[in-house]
């Protein structure tokens, strides 16, 4: 049976693909974000509510809001959503000044989870971003502690945008465990739409590997990153839970990661058996505990 989830951000370019997939698994969804959704025929399905995250007056009445427009009101009326998913704020450095990158991001976040929680709604699902990691906006040239890169791997960045994002999680955790719900952390890979596969960067992931140290030669399509979003939604229970949301498989030809990663990160140890071209970025937990299995593989798209 579907659910009524928000999703925020969903005008931007993974928001759309996350509520394409929402919707096709029946999902009735409305989406918060300042902008209208470019693709008309997703506009058509999708109410947009032009809101300012970083006020909490306007998120909490956001979360309130109807999800469809008509004269009467007709949908169940006064019906909370069933989880809200959290996409919306600056997607990197460098977009607007690095305080305000902080505030928006991190304000958000906490409005949108307080709200939530106050509100009763029991599911909250928030993207963060591998760059928590600390290597992706690095001030030169860092390596990874460790391979594979799970979530046990200490978060520890130094640019305003991951830190924005570590931010957030810690606002995640001390609200799933004062109000007792479900909020789960996608620590995103580079997400990569549909036609990205055959421009220029995903030429280079494959062709330039070693130039691609701060994405962790891992990625997640913008398709299967709504499949994780889903599977989110239907797992209850977890309470707080940090997931790397990426593929399954490293970003280039090599016949070997571990190979590879001893080439590339020579003095970054290795600490368990990897698969033959697993990324080194782990999706293990995801797959575990919410049953993600990847649907759209690059190499299924990818021609040089």
């Amino acid at each position: 049976m579907g659910k009524r989830i928000v999703v925020t951000g969903g005008s931007g370019a993974a928001g759309q693909h996350v509520i394409a997939y929402l919707l096709d698994q029946g999902h009735d969804i409305l989406n918060i974000d300042l902008v209208p959704i470019p693709d008309p025929r997703l506009a058509e399905r999708v109410h947009t509510l032009r809101a300012d995250l970083s006020d909490s007056g306007q998120t909490f009445n956001a979360l309130c809001s109807h999800f469809h427009l008509t004269e009467p009101f007709r949908e169940p009326l006064r019906q909370l959503p069933d989880a809200v998913v959290h996409l919306a704020g600056y997607a990197r450095n460098m977009m607007v000044p690095d305080n305000e990158t902080f505030r928006g991001n991190a304000l958000s976040m906490y409005n949108i989870v307080e709200a939530a929680c106050r509100l009763g709604i029991r599911k909250v699902i928030f993207a963060s971003s591998i760059t928590v990691y600390g290597v992706s906006f690095a001030e030169g040239d860092v390596d990874y502690p460790s391979f594979p890169v799970d979530e046990e791997v200490d978060a520890n960045p130094m640019d305003t945008y991951a830190i924005s994002k570590v931010c957030g999680e810690r606002i995640a955790r001390g609200f799933a465990r004062r109000f007792g719900v479900d909020i789960y952390v996608l620590r995103l890979g580079r997400v990569v739409a549909p036609h990205e596969y055959a421009e220029d960067m995903f030429r280079s992931y494959v062709q330039e590997p070693e130039r691609w140290k701060a994405h962790g030669w891992s990625y997640i399509d913008a398709r299967d990153l709504g499949q994780i979003c889903d599977r989110a939604v239907a797992t209850d229970g977890l309470g707080y839970q940090i997931f790397n949301a990426v593929n399954d498989t490293i970003t280039n030809n090599s016949p070997s990661t571990v190979e590879f990663l001893k080439s590339v990160a020579p003095q970054t140890p290795i600490t368990r058996d990897m698969g033959q071209d697993e990324a080194p970025v782990s999706n293990r937990k995801v797959r575990e505990l919410l049953g993600f299995k990847e649907n759209h593989p690059w190499r299924r798209y990818y021609s040089s």
